[in-house]
């Protein structure tokens, strides 16, 4: 098979960032602007770690346009059944949930939960990074 080829370069962006914002935020749990910041950071390395996933998976395709109207759930099985996810569709779903959570409204309930999952997130990404990376080598 051919070399992909992936352009990784906002993934390595996005998880450096959101790896910055935890140190910050570990540092002072009590500053609203930092968690809030922390927060924004996880939306877009979510938003930023679905798109490679689909990205790859329909490059290493023999067909893929398969990718295209297929449900998220699905894409994230794909991915883990092809060993470029750490989780599976439960935590996936987890992400999916505090993504759709932070987007609709602003509540400190929600965004201290959100919080607590963006670490376990972040080594999940990592993961997805990792592995594309190797498979394009």
């Amino acid at each position: 098979m051919a070399a992909l080829s992936l352009d990784l370069t906002s993934l390595d962006k996005a998880l450096q960032r959101l790896a910055e914002g935890i140190a910050r935020y570990e540092q002072d749990t009590s500053d609203g602007q930092i968690r809030d910041g922390l927060i924004q950071r996880f939306e877009f390395s979510y938003e930023i770690s679905h798109k490679m996933l689909k990205r790859y998976l329909e490059m290493s395709s023999a067909s893929p346009s398969v990718f295209d109207g297929m449900a998220f759930q699905d894409l994230i099985r794909t991915g883990n059944e092809q060993g470029l996810l750490l989780g599976d569709w439960p935590r996936w779903r987890t992400y999916r949930e505090m993504r759709g959570k932070t987007s609709h409204t602003y509540d400190e309930k929600i965004a201290l939960e959100v919080v607590q999952h963006i670490p376990a997130f972040l080594r999940e990404a990592r993961y997805l990074r990792d592995q594309l990376k190797a498979r394009q080598a």
